[in-house]
């Protein structure tokens, strides 16, 4: 019977790794756009993240497969004992408890001390780069607002800057977020109601909303395109609604866009008669 739950544990292990190996190439990985393989981050910010995962997924798998192969050569051993041969005991290794106590120490240390950087540049605004690796500040284009069950965007008028209240001029939209590419932007996050996510999966963007507080969220987007935007955190029966996009455009077409829709909105629908 020893023999078999050796057995059962190796596949299992085995089974475990080959499925995790060959996921990005069945697209059970990262979003990437539909395409087989690994997802890339379209975001500069994005691209950190994803090497700080793949670090660890590197330290992980290697702590896995070691482990593994001491648990079933443990089990395998145990199995096949004889039955005439005199059972060995252990009192442990003071030594060995040192080294296994030291080096995960060591490892998870390293992990915290290289990741400040990344931390740092997506959560603190003093640490924030334009392009060059200059210090820069950035002002919000805009003040996303989380509701049951949609995403209210409010923009200053063309030459403006975003006011903590509502400015008559201001324009509106409703589930859908234009930024400009090129280069980083912020947006002032806040909630209506309830605790809400902003969650852009393709940017590696998440930020809850916090009833009552002003949350400043900064990212780029390195493609003009549009991405998913979505709540990340259950909020109500109608969470499934709040499905919205984020149109990354030149800064040429989102101007345009601010003007076209400013245009629209504040359109009263008089037409001058044809003399």
């Amino acid at each position: 019977m020893g023999r078999v739950w050796t057995i059962f544990f190796g596949l299992t292990a085995v089974i475990i790794f080959v499925v995790s190996w060959i996921s990005p190439s069945m697209g059970w990985w990262f979003p990437n756009d539909g395409i087989p393989g690994f997802g890339v981050a379209h975001s500069t910010l994005g691209r950190k993240i994803d090497d700080l995962f793949y670090m660890i997924l590197v330290i992980v798998a290697v702590t896995f497969v070691a482990t593994n192969v001491a648990l079933c050569y443990a089990l395998w051993k145990g199995a096949t004992i004889k039955k005439d041969e005199k059972v060995w005991f252990s009192h442990g290794s003071h030594s060995l408890e040192v080294i296994w106590t030291i080096v995960p120490s060591v490892v998870l240390l390293f992990i915290a001390l290289i990741q400040l950087d990344v931390w740092a540049s997506y959560r603190i605004k003093g640490f924030v780069k334009d392009k060059d690796g200059k210090s820069k500040q950035i002002e919000a284009i805009a003040e996303v607002t989380a509701r049951q069950f949609e995403w209210r965007i409010r923009y200053p008028a063309r030459g403006k800057t975003l006011k903590p209240t509502p400015q008559p001029d201001d324009i509106y939209s409703v589930n859908e977020l234009h930024v400009p590419t090129g280069d980083l932007v912020s947006i002032t996050l806040r909630t209506d109601d309830v605790q809400h996510a902003f969650f852009l999966p393709e940017l590696r963007v998440k930020q809850d909303a916090v009833p009552g507080k002003l949350i400043p969220v900064w990212f780029d987007a390195t493609e003009p395109r549009r991405y998913e935007m979505l709540c990340a955190e259950l909020c109500g029966w109608g969470h499934y609604k709040m499905k919205a996009v984020l149109v990354a455009q030149s800064t040429e077409d989102f101007e345009a866009w601010k003007d076209k829709t400013a245009t629209e909105q504040f359109d009263d629908g008089y037409r001058k008669p044809a003399e």
